[in-house]
């Protein structure tokens, strides 16, 4: 069976965590939180990272420092995970979900100014397949209507927009290192900080809302609550597990980059017949292989392939239902204008298997039956 996904693995990383259990160092911003950290501080440029439990927790940490109150609008797609969209409102605020566009399926940044009402706070693009939005436009209307911009930048790891990267562009990014992402800590996440005088905030609201962290550097005599707050801070355990991949960062994106021209390579002759739809992805962006879908015609379609790659022993998958179609998205939130694409497109993608390791036997196995599926 070739599965969808498989957690990547560097060797090294035993050894990481025996010394975090050795030095009795097991809980968070310890030696290997502090390295991952710092790692991604100098890849990306950001002015500040820190290391989160999860994705979402660092979305909801970025919900927070946008001080949001009950009632304010964040405008975002709603073909996303339903992450994007609790971080705000558990806050109070109303997700507002625009359409996508169908080349990219990230959120069409034509539609964004349109939803824009006195009570917008934030604009959430979420860079699909660690491809990313259209950023230019998005700050532009961002800094005229004085919006924050808050980047789920999940599957964007080692993905650029114009040379910058993903999650940097906006006031905060939130990165995932779930087990299905192409660095992994298991479960976890991580908050980029644009502006300096956001850190100390941020490093408050992660520590259930104390100044523990200066209190540890010397910089208070004892520490206390400061602000609101929770309990965001992974395992240093964890932290040394996804260092390991941090160390092969480029080895790992060079290895999904070819697998990825290999499936593109190959499948090019079904989509030129117009058999299949395959990723698009614009100049200025640089992705990072997170996945390899196509999009099949129709729903029944994509059903019967996924059905007939799983007789073939290939686990493929769909991917998100669209949120404002879901009860919790009828309830806390609306979608703002024609679902021209979002609900069509969504149920047309398939996801292959993608991972570290994928080798180019299977990627030839696997079109050999998407290919044999077309030509039945």
């Amino acid at each position: 069976m070739i599965n969808f996904n498989v957690p990547p693995y560097v060797d090294t990383a035993i050894g990481y965590i025996r010394e975090c259990v050795e030095a009795q160092k097991i809980c968070g911003d310890g030696q290997y939180t502090k390295k991952c950290n710092e790692w991604f501080e100098k890849r990306t440029g950001t002015a500040k990272c820190l290391l989160a439990t999860s994705c979402t927790h660092a979305t909801e940490l970025a919900a927070i420092l946008c001080n949001l109150e009950p009632g304010d609008e964040v405008i975002m797609p709603s073909y996303t995970f339903v992450s994007t969209a609790n971080a705000f409102a558990l806050r109070g605020a109303v997700p507002v979900f625009v359409d996508i566009r169908p080349d990219t399926m990230n959120i069409d940044e034509k539609k964004i100014e349109d939803a824009i009402t006195p009570k917008t706070k934030v604009i959430a693009p979420v860079h699909y397949a660690g491809v990313g939005c259209e950023m230019d436009t998005i700050m532009d209307i961002a800094a005229r209507h004085n919006l924050k911009v808050v980047e789920d930048a999940a599957q964007g790891v080692m993905a650029t927009y114009k040379g910058k990267a993903l999650g940097t562009i906006g006031d905060y990014g939130a990165y995932s290192f779930h087990e299905t992402k192409n660095y992994s800590s298991g479960e976890g996440g991580a908050l980029l900080i644009r502006n300096p005088e956001d850190a100390e905030r941020a490093e408050i609201i992660r520590e259930k809302g104390t100044n523990r962290a200066k209190y540890y550097r010397g910089q208070v005599d004892k520490y206390t609550w400061i602000d609101l707050g929770s309990s965001y801070l992974p395992s240093d355990m964890n932290a040394a597990y996804l260092y390991s991949q941090l160390e092969i960062a480029d080895k790992i994106n060079d290895d999904r980059r070819a697998s990825w021209d290999h499936y593109y390579s190959r499948l090019k002759e079904l989509s030129d017949k117009e058999l299949i739809g395959l990723p698009f992805v614009p100049e200025e962006c640089v992705h990072n292989a997170h996945m390899f879908y196509i999009k099949c015609q129709n729903i029944d379609e994509r059903t019967g392939l996924i059905d007939f790659l799983k007789k073939n022993e290939i686990l493929s998958v769909f991917h998100y239902i669209p949120l404002h179609t879901a009860p919790a998205g009828k309830r806390l939130g609306r979608f703002h204008g024609a679902d021209e694409y979002t609900t069509k497109e969504s149920e047309r993608l398939l996801r292959l298997p993608m991972f570290y390791g994928l080798t180019s036997d299977q990627i030839d196995y696997i079109c050999d039956k998407v290919t044999e599926f077309y030509a039945g």
